[in-house]
């Protein structure tokens, strides 16, 4: 694609999401909510006070949230996991699931207390880093390093040098550190914090929690106490488990669930695959595993909505507005 040609799609797009504004404001969208039917998983990660783009593009500010959370009140039903798998919808509104995934400490910090406030039930996808002694998800680690961290590093004998987007990329070659550890057991990743951190030692900065802290276990046996949520397994250390060792992957997915079953002292049933990523062996692994609720983003394939325990989600948009978030969540797509 041409570089005029990326400007005039980038053009027609906040084009589109403007004049969605728009329509929202003179409610002339009012009867399209009113009369929407369907249903849809919705995925959200951290949620921070301010500046939710600081480090990735997965964050949403505490007010954006809540807006969102009014939104659904006013016009959707809102059920839990459970109640969308036994497809317990109104017949009268688009019904949606709320679904959070990484187990951010701002979670607790943030959505519980909202969710309480406006009565609507989520799940918490949480992974099992805790109990390895860390309290960063490797990802995390490394989007945070690299926008703190030096231009160059030498990493396993290997050199990096520092793009725009602030991700360290293979000299010579054009795949990041990022995807190069996506396809490694936890052990280098384990390794990857211990030899970069002392570069930048970023936790010194209290400002920058809200965007890396993982739950206690404390908080998560809390979060698991509220009437309103649901605890599922992201994995026990946020590893890709389509592309690592497929033994080392149901090990995993078996892991996690006693961990979080251990921990809270309720049943953990669904995972949520981190990235998204699957392939039939997971899928094979987690049923193996005693998960009936298996949610990915996209299915790989046709045949993977056939899988009467699979499901997609939706990842929220923290580019847009409420107004064009609510549009797309009901549409099931984003302007292109």
């Amino acid at each position: 694609m041409s570089i005029a040609t990326k400007i005039v799609s980038k053009t027609r797009k906040k084009v589109r999401y403007l004049s969605g504004d728009i329509l929202h404001a003179a409610g002339m969208r009012n009867n399209f909510y009113q009369s929407a039917r369907g249903s849809r998983i919705l995925v959200y990660h951290g949620v921070c006070k301010s500046n939710h783009l600081k480090f990735n593009t997965i964050f949403l500010t505490k007010k954006t949230f809540e807006a969102h959370l009014q939104f659904y009140s006013k016009y959707f039903n809102v059920v839990s996991l459970d109640d969308y798998y036994q497809q317990k919808f109104s017949n009268d509104k688009f019904n949606v699931c709320l679904t959070f995934d990484d187990g951010y400490a701002n979670n607790y910090k943030y959505v519980l207390p909202l969710l309480q406030k406006h009565r609507l039930p989520a799940t918490f996808f949480i992974t099992g880093i805790g109990a390895t002694g860390y309290d960063i998800l490797w990802n995390d680690f490394l989007s945070i390093f690299s926008k703190y961290g030096p231009a160059k590093l030498i990493f396993n004998g290997d050199s990096y040098s520092k793009n725009r987007s602030n991700k360290y990329i293979l000299n010579g070659d054009s795949i990041s550190l990022n995807d190069k550890l996506r396809y490694t057991g936890f052990a280098e990743k384990a390794q990857m914090i211990k030899e970069l951190y002392p570069l930048a030692p970023f936790k010194t900065d209290l400002s920058d929690e809200d965007y890396w802290q993982q739950m206690t276990t404390e908080q998560i046996k809390d979060l698991a106490q509220s009437p309103l949520v649901t605890i599922g397994s992201h994995g026990y250390y946020h590893n890709d488990l389509a592309k690592i060792n497929p033994q080392d992957a149901a090990r995993e997915l078996s892991l996690t669930r006693h961990y979080l079953e251990n921990l809270t002292g309720k049943e953990v049933k669904s995972i949520a695959f981190p990235y998204g990523s699957y392939n039939q062996a997971v899928i094979n692994a987690a049923e193996q595993a005693a998960y009936t609720q298996l949610l990915a983003t996209d299915f790989n394939n046709k045949a993977d909505s056939e899988n009467i325990l699979l499901r997609e989600r939706f990842t929220v948009n923290p580019f847009i507005s409420v107004n064009n978030q609510m549009y797309a969540t009901v549409t099931g797509r984003y302007e292109r």
